[in-house]
Formats: C-alpha cells, sequence, structure tokens
C-alpha cells in the first residue's frame, strides 16, 4: 500500500494553473496551491484511498479559494488589471492581441463558466470529473462548458469556423469544441 502523500506532487502543475484561472494572479495562485497542498496533507487520512486524488486536490483548492474570495471582499484590490497595466506594455502582434481580446472575454464570463471551461478545456478532466470537483451533475457541467463557449464565441465577434491564432495551448482548449467529452 503506498501512501497517498507521493501523488501530490504529480498534479502540481495542473493545480497551479487551475488557481491562475481563478485568482488571475500568479503570486496568489501560488499561495492558493501551497494553502490546498498544507490542507490536503494535514487532512490525508480523509482521502479514500482508490479514489480521484486530483479531483479531491482540486475540490480542496475551489473551495479554499471561494472561502478567501469570502475573506477578502472587504480589500481593494486591481481586479481589472488596470494599475498593473500601467506598471508595463508587452509588445502586440498578432498572437498578443487575440489573447488580450481572449483574456477581456474570459473574465466576462461567469465564474461558473470560467471554471468548467478550465476544468474540461484546458485542465483534461472528464465532464463526469469536473462535475464531482463542482459538486453538479454532469449536465450542469456540460451545459456550463457550451454556453461557456459560445459566449466566448460572441464576445469575440468569431464565426465557429473561423481560425483563432492563440499564442497558449491551455487557451486554445477552452475555447476548443473538440475538448475532452
Amino acid at each position: 500500500m503506498s501512501d497517498p502523500r507521493d501523488e501530490l506532487v504529480d498534479h502540481l502543475g495542473a493545480m497551479r494553473a487551475f488557481a491562475i484561472s481563478l485568482t488571475r494572479n500568479t503570486a496568489m495562485a501560488d499561495d492558493l496551491v501551497q494553502d490546498t497542498l498544507v490542507k490536503a496533507w494535514t487532512n490525508i487520512d480523509k482521502f479514500e484511498e482508490g479514489s480521484n486524488m486530483r479531483a479531491w486536490l482540486f475540490t480542496i483548492l475551489r473551495n479554499t479559494y471561494y472561502s478567501l474570495r469570502r475573506k477578502r471582499r472587504r480589500e481593494v484590490e486591481d481586479a481589472d488589471g488596470v494599475l498593473s497595466e500601467q506598471l508595463s506594455q508587452k509588445p502586440d502582434h498578432d498572437g498578443r492581441l487575440n489573447m488580450r481580446d481572449f483574456n477581456i472575454a474570459f473574465e466576462q464570463l461567469n465564474d461558473e463558466q470560467r471554471e468548467a471551461l478550465v476544468l474540461v478545456g484546458a485542465g483534461g478532466f472528464s465532464y463526469e470529473e469536473a462535475a464531482e470537483t463542482c459538486g453538479v451533475k454532469v449536465g450542469t457541467i456540460k451545459s456550463r462548458v457550451n454556453r461557456g463557449r459560445a459566449r466566448l464565441t460572441e464576445l469575440m465577434m468569431l464565426d465557429e469556423d473561423d481560425p483563432i491564432e492563440l499564442t497558449d495551448t491551455v487557451t486554445a482548449g477552452i475555447v476548443s469544441q473538440q475538448s475532452v467529452a
């Protein structure tokens, strides 16, 4: 019988990507992943052997994020990125402009749609795993993914057949209709 703690490290990259998608801030995402790992480590006795470690960790991460979000409602944040945009300007080329348009559109989605798209499109979760992580039915996840993709297409003023040049595979996975079914 192996110690489930040994498996924690296998999921760090995916956890960090999910945390970044939720927080939209790498420093906060790293803190969120660290908090998640501490909680998982100290509560490893609650992990059921044979169950999905990745889904368990993502559930802890998600719950930790929403708990922290509720606590920080009174804090001043740079949610729109106005202050951070003034700090530096990266060169704009076609891929960067498309990425900027995607980020603007993606931030306009509601939390549930954004979360579903990240889990299914970028995280590679099956609909069933995403539903388990979010604590909802599979049909709800499918609906959120479908509505989120449709809304992104609308916000980015794309036709379904239009190619889009994106600079990273995670974003391409989010907007792709051919992601995990």
